[in-house]
């Protein structure tokens, strides 16, 4: 396949700390993103059905005839590795991030319930709408209709929130509560849902059709591991969207109260990351090179999960939907097979498709001018969301920003980056468990 009209993806990631493998406790549920169901998960009366059993004969053909082909599809060439032999996902796509090249895929347009790494999408549409150090009141109608058994970050009504805290909230523990607040400030959940969608049409994610914000198992809610792959990919252009995604763990504000004395105190808890390959697990080593991005889990959805991770100066996204197998952890297992043979594979494989730039990529920039997801992410000219130390990681906080990079659209719809990159301090340095 020839390379032509593929955009590029700005993507930094971070040098993160080593960290406790306890996490704070934290309600799980439908949309609880750790990969772990709970008890609430077994009887969501909203959750819906896949759409059939197995994979329809014909799917969307988005980036290329093959990635509409039932089964897995893979053009092997000289002394590339095969694929590993115990995947048990129902769909899944390994892509490098940058070219946008689909080294391989199985069902990659089967449009399956996605869960919370729908949040990617809720995060690219919003995060240009709000400064990070914009503050929001909560008032009770902003947690109205949260999904029962839904993961929380720990949200109170009459409490202050700043921007930054409520993204850490959606991006470490998945809150849907979080996912409510910034919704309540861009109008509500039904124009958030139509700007979710709209978006998502923009980006060409064509598979994806959102019912509910956080992912929340709802009657026609769907995407594919093609349009969730693209929809990272898109928000890792974005500086905030980066950091968000990477931190492992932070400070999130936690309940106002008076003391014996009468004083008024609000203290703080720490939250951590559910990415498990961004953390350890029991048995599960940190991934080398992971730098994000989201996973989710639901009693429709099973387990999704889409990582990016760099190794040697090549940068891999994988999106891994529903893992047959019922492991303790198979679907950071499985995406991290896949990245391990992406690696070895990339420069010995002929793509099966590609992922391709949004609609308007050929009409919205002009020639030599900086792509506005770059900029910042922020929307507004402020700087981009804080370091993981400043969140209250305690270390020595999150490497952002692009060196020389700009997105810059050529005559004929031609994407090129100019830019030194992946930048020396990609991949964490960090004792081994």
């Amino acid at each position: 396949m020839k390379k032509t009209a593929k955009s590029s993806l700005l993507v930094t990631s971070a040098t993160l700390l080593t960290l406790s493998l306890t996490a704070t406790a934290i309600a799980g549920g439908p949309a609880v993103a750790d990969g772990t169901p709970t008890p609430s998960q077994k009887a969501s009366p909203k959750a819906s059905t896949s759409p059939t059993a197995t994979p329809p004969a014909d799917m969307s053909t988005v980036g290329g005839a093959q990635l509409g082909k039932a089964g897995t599809q893979v053009n092997l060439g000289t002394g590339a590795p095969v694929l590993p032999k115990d995947l048990s996902a129902r769909s899944w796509i390994v892509a490098d991030a940058e070219s946008g090249d689909v080294l391989a895929a199985h069902n990659a347009h089967w449009r399956l319930a996605p869960a919370s790494t729908l949040k990617m999408l809720f995060a690219d549409t919003l995060l240009p709408k709000f400064g990070k150090d914009e503050k929001h009141k909560v008032v009770p109608s902003d947690l109205a209709g949260i999904g029962p058994g839904s993961s929380m970050v720990g949200i109170k009504e009459d409490e202050t929130y700043t921007v930054h805290d409520l993204w850490l909230g959606v991006f470490l523990r998945s809150g849907n509560d979080a996912v409510r607040v910034l919704s309540a400030m861009n109008g509500g959940v039904e124009p958030t849902v139509e700007d979710m969608n709209a978006h998502a049409e923009e980006l060409q994610a064509l598979d994806t059709h959102v019912v509910s914000p956080d992912g929340y198992d709802e009657v026609g809610q769907v995407s594919s591991a093609y349009d969730l792959t693209l929809i990272a990919r898109s928000g890792l252009q974005k500086k905030d969207f980066r950091e968000y995604a990477s931190t492992v763990r932070a400070k999130f504000p936690g309940e106002t109260k008076k003391n014996k004395k009468g004083k008024t105190t609000r203290k703080s808890f720490e939250i951590q990351n559910t990415n498990r390959l961004l953390t350890g697990d029991y048995g599960l080593d940190v991934y080398r090179g992971i730098a994000g991005v989201k996973n989710g889990n639901t009693s429709n959805a099973g387990s999704t999960f889409t990582g990016v991770a760099e190794r040697d100066g090549k940068v891999l996204l994988v999106t891994i939907m529903n893992p047959e197998k019922e492991e303790s952890n198979e679907v950071y297992k499985e995406t991290a097979r896949l990245l391990d043979w992406g690696f070895q594979a990339a420069d010995k494989v002929e793509p099966v498709g590609e992922l391709v730039p949004p609609k308007g990529a050929d009409t919205g920039t002009q020639p030599g001018t900086e792509a506005s997801g770059e900029a910042g992410g922020s929307g507004d000219g402020s700087p981009v969301a804080a370091s993981a130390q400043e969140a209250g990681s305690g270390g020595v906080g999150v490497a952002l920003g692009i060196t020389g990079g700009v997105l810059v659209l050529l005559a004929g719809g031609v994407f090129l980056v100019n830019r030194r990159w992946p930048l020396p301090d990609l991949v964490r340095r960090r004792p081994r468990p």
